[in-house]
């Protein structure tokens, strides 16, 4: 009598050698979970033997169970899918992202989140390419590929049907069994653990990048950037007195500077020594409102606070386009290879493709000091009624971008030695990785005087300006974290405290009555990416409904406004 297909435990194909090694699908799954749970995991157990509250021995017992139940979790999770055409290729997909996942929280002290998911999928090819190293592919390889490969040469031993249907049932049921038995044991040490310390949850691999890939996809459709609401329609400028300059006003969008490695800021080392000459303010007390560009950029160009703009409901216009809309011509000049993040989609704009400059670039990319290059070319290709109105230009920088620090500066700014030279900033001396962080700093001070300097040889026609502030901070290190990114309400302040730097020339001062002291008064206040769209056009006299005078900085310092 013929075996029938519940009764055949695999196919006649395979040999008796292939037989022998074969798995259940059982076992494969508490195998590659297990691997999983421990070893992918090790970000998590990393940050829970640190916590002094989990120092003894019932600490001890906790961590276990908590092992226990993320790998109950998961093998129950994985029973739903455990069929003959589904189970390897997800198998595959866990494997694969808890390496990548472990990797980047291992070296890089990082937590995947919703925010991180999203500097993930916008980054471009360059910047993936700065984070690749040795130690990258290393890890890769051993705690990825090696165990896919393991599973791609194992037969799985398959039931038919009902039968498969049965065992994925018991193994759901036990994966749960175990959870509930893990979670009510210690369920106060947990409800507490993760009450006190909420970043451990985007440590669990790979579900915190499962969980923030759902987050991502359960916004509503309006945030999605195919409808954009538009925003001051009533924006406009008044007329120039006849005998007034326009003013030409030049935004500089910095890249990862940190307040709080500024010379200008109380930072002992002279990294800011040409703009102190050059009798700029710095405002010392400035936060960002993310921790990473494609949070920041979108929240500080957005007339929100960073609350309301992280729940609204749909996309609208922002500063750039506002300042457009009241008839000044803009010109958006990026030398940053991920872009504007969308807020400069619908004004003029030059990438950083078209900024080949001798001397300044090499394997496309450019320093940041070509974006002053034929500047006055772009300028004259404006349409001629808006520049008589005035000019704003804004010129996302290069800037301290990281981890590969070392290639933000060109050889005769590489002041402070020796400095580390690799993006794999772990196998650097914490030393080299600042002493590199800060020459980007030092050229940024370059960039900007060079840029006043230019302002100042065409007061002639203009009346100049320039407002510096960047996006966010960087971790270069403390508490073995680097870079940006985390969950902003655990982020260190590295990561939150950012620089705001303004310089008027004396016609700009003398035509909008504001002037420099005035904002120096504000140097230790307390301000944030929340004034910065209404700074701006409080600035630029800019009169539209959605200013907000109690967010203009600026606007508060014209005389009849004190």
């Amino acid at each position: 009598m013929p075996l029938s297909s519940r009764s055949k435990p695999l196919p006649p194909s395979l040999s008796p050698r292939a037989r022998r090694r074969s798995l259940g699908t059982g076992s494969a799954i508490v195998l590659v979970v297990l691997w999983i749970a421990s070893i992918g995991n090790l970000p998590l157990w990393r940050a829970l033997a640190a916590l002094p509250e989990l120092g003894d021995a019932r600490g001890l017992a906790f961590g276990v169970a908590f092992g226990v139940g993320i790998a109950a979790f998961q093998i129950a999770l994985l029973s739903l899918l455990a069929w003959r055409w589904t189970l390897k290729p997800v198998l595959t997909v866990f494997l694969l992202s808890a390496a990548a996942g472990a990797y980047f929280m291992l070296t890089y002290g990082v937590v995947i989140d919703r925010s991180m998911m999203v500097n993930v999928l916008l980054t471009d090819t360059r910047e993936a390419t700065e984070l690749f190293s040795l130690r990258m592919l290393v890890i890769l390889l051993l705690l990825g590929v090696l165990p896919v490969a393991l599973l791609w040469r194992t037969p799985l031993r398959w039931a038919g049907p009902l039968r498969q249907l049965g065992r994925n049932a018991m193994l759901l049921v036990a994966g749960l069994a175990v959870l509930a038995l893990a979670v009510g044991i210690f369920f106060q040490d947990l409800s507490a653990t993760m009450r006190n310390h909420t970043q451990l949850r985007y440590l669990i691999n790979p579900m915190n990048s499962f969980y923030a890939l759902a987050i991502m996809g359960r916004q509503p459709i309006q945030r999605s950037g195919a409808t954009v609401l538009p925003l001051g329609e009533d924006a406009r400028v008044a007329p120039l007195p006849a005998d007034a300059k326009p003013p030409l006003v030049i935004m500089v969008l910095g890249e990862t500077a940190r307040a709080d490695h500024l010379g200008l800021n109380g930072y002992e080392r002279p990294t800011t020594p040409k703009l102190a000459e050059r009798g700029v303010v710095s405002l010392r007390n400035a936060w960002s409102c993310g921790t990473n560009t494609a949070a920041s950029v979108p929240c500080m160009f957005s007339h929100l606070d960073r609350e309301a703009f992280e729940n609204r409901q749909a996309n609208t216009e922002g500063l750039v386009d506002v300042l457009q809309r009241a008839g000044l011509a803009v010109l958006w000049i990026d030398n940053q290879p991920g872009g504007c993040k969308g807020v400069c989609d619908r004004v003029p704009r030059v990438s950083y493709h078209e900024l080949q400059v001798p001397g300044l670039c090499r394997d496309d990319e450019c320093f940041d000091e070509a974006m002053l290059h034929g500047l006055q070319e772009r300028i004259d290709q404006l349409p001629a009624e808006r520049r008589a109105r005035g000019v704003v230009v804004f010129m996302h920088q290069m800037g301290s971008h990281g981890p590969a620090y070392y290639k933000r500066t060109p050889p005769e700014f590489k002041k402070f030695q020796p400095e580390c030279t690799t993006n794999a900033l772990q196998q650097c001396e914490r030393e080299e990785v600042v002493n590199a962080y800060d020459n980007t700093i030092a050229y940024t001070d370059h960039f900007l005087a060079t840029t006043i300097d230019w302002l100042k040889a065409h007061e002639a026609h203009w009346a100049p300006a320039l407002v510096y502030v960047s996006d966010h901070g960087e971790s270069l290190g403390e508490n073995n974290l680097y870079l940006h990114g985390l969950p902003y309400r655990f982020a260190p302040d590295a990561q939150k405290h950012v620089p705001w730097i303004t310089w008027l020339s004396p016609q700009f001062e003398q035509q909008s009555g504001i002037r420099q002291g005035c904002v120096a008064e504000k140097q230790d206040t307390e301000l944030s990416h929340d004034e910065y769209f209404h700074s701006v056009l409080g600035l630029l006299d800019v009169q539209t409904q959605v200013l907000n005078p109690q967010r203009d900085i600026y606007g508060a310092c014209r005389p009849a406004q004190r």
